[in-house]
């Protein structure tokens, strides 16, 4: 049931009076060593020192992604480079990519929290995981990796891509575990159908899914082409990589957030203050235990809520909701905030719709408009035009009623939508860049 108990379990004070030794450690770390946060701290008037319990952890400045872009691109390790045993980067779509460094130790408990998060999601030592994470500078293939090996499971490291060997390879190595984006495993059942197979057939039981947002809708959806228990997983390159939190097979309410390595805070995106618990807001998360590249306060842009009510699976950890989208992928479309997850939760609702959908905002004189292509099966798509025109206004009136927001749905044929084999492309936006 837990692969570390005695942390796992810990009761919320002795969790607490850790989070805050680590904290005060890793604060006289970074003040020592980089030179960015001995700057921050002192134009605040803050020295390590100052940091006396949790609560003043909110006098602390916000790390975000820019800083990390402009200390490209090893501004802010605070430990030597002949210590940096690894180097992680993001892509970098929309600037420098951001850096990460681990030292072996930071290594060792990346993969420690791996395998308790594979442990949490009903994975143990006899499976055999099928992981199809990229590999390279992106984290989520070596993490799941490390963790798989850590826990003693057998671990075939796929990575993304060559849908067709993906397919073949479970089949034929009796994979248990599949791990990858929740849209890509999709498309590998798709995939799987176009070659006469049914993925129901196969040997897996636990998918393990995460690197973007994904609804309630898509995880019955899965479960029900795929045959398993879809579990869903969270990280960030800039915090570790995965495995910063993670459902438990027990009850997939909330993902536990290991906080003995890290301090979870929900703050309102707008004013930076603290939102009471359980409301949503953005997720900030400060690494206590990292010594590559601690982080003080990162703004992850992430939108979730928090709960530290107990959860029936014994862990005593912080739970945050799944992730509804990000504030910087939030679309506001005639003063309407949307984030796609909201409209794919609509669209999954829908008999006969494909989860393969794509989102295209443009402008049109002043005014926004948002067009919403959704596949349909292809019985249906072969229907006659009057049922699909009925079909497409009782999604625009779904849409209108949850977001009162007016769309055009536009249905169209199986494998219309390009398929991704790692994070799905799900926006277009066509208006004019301020």
């Amino acid at each position: 049931m837990y692969y570390n108990e005695e942390f796992e379990t810990l009761p919320r004070p002795a969790l607490e009076a850790l989070q805050l030794k680590r904290l005060k450690t890793m604060l006289e770390r970074v003040y020592s060593n980089v030179p960015f946060y001995k700057e921050k701290f002192a134009s605040l008037g803050i020295r390590p020192e100052s940091v006396k319990s949790l609560e003043d952890l909110r006098s602390l400045p916000f790390t975000v992604k820019q800083d990390m872009r402009d200390a490209y691109p090893y501004g802010l390790f605070s430990s030597r480079m002949e210590e940096i045993v690894r180097i992680h980067a993001s892509s970098g779509t929309t600037g420098k990519p951001t850096v990460v460094g681990y030292t072996k130790k930071d290594i060792e408990t990346w993969s420690e929290l791996m395998a308790r998060s594979f442990v949490s999601a009903g994975v143990h030592r006899g499976d055999i995981i099928h992981n199809s994470y990229g590999y390279g500078l992106f984290t989520g293939g070596l993490g799941a990796h490390y963790g798989a090996e850590k826990l003693g499971a057998s671990v075939i490291p796929m990575s993304g891509g060559n849908t067709k060997r993906q397919i073949l390879i479970m089949k034929d190595f009796g994979s248990t575990v599949l791990t990858c984006t929740p849209s890509y495993s999709l498309f590998l059942a798709e995939a799987a159908r176009d070659e006469g197979l049914d993925f129901r057939s196969l040997s897996l039981r636990v998918g393990i899914f995460g690197a973007e947002p994904w609804s309630e809708s898509m995880r019955r959806e899965i479960e029900e082409k795929l045959n398993i228990s879809a579990i869903d997983i969270y990280g960030l390159s800039e915090i570790m990589g995965p495995g910063v939190a993670i459902e438990c097979q027990e009850a997939k309410c909330g993902l536990h957030v290991w906080e003995d390595h890290f301090i979870p805070e929900i703050i309102n995106p707008e004013t930076c203050e603290p939102v009471p618990e359980g409301e949503k807001g953005e997720l900030v998360i400060t690494t206590i235990t990292k010594e590559g590249i601690p982080l003080v306060r990162y703004r992850t842009r992430d939108i979730t809520s928090i709960s530290y009510e107990p959860c029936p699976c014994g862990r005593t950890h912080a739970r945050i909701a799944r992730m509804s989208g990000r504030s910087d992928d939030m679309l506001i479309i005639r003063g309407v905030n949307v984030f796609p997850s909201q409209i794919e939760s609509i669209l999954m609702r829908i008999e006969g719709v494909e989860p393969h959908y794509l989102l295209i905002v443009d402008r049109k004189g002043n005014l926004d408009t948002l067009e919403v292509q959704v596949e349909v099966d292809e019985r249906l798509f072969s229907d006659e035009v009057k049922h699909l025109q009925e079909m497409a206004h009782c999604i625009e009136k779904e849409i209108k009623d949850l977001l009162s927001l007016t769309c055009k749905v536009r249905l169209v044929e199986p494998k219309t939508i390009t398929r991704s084999e790692g994070k799905a492309k799900r926006v277009v936006d066509n208006r004019p860049k301020a």
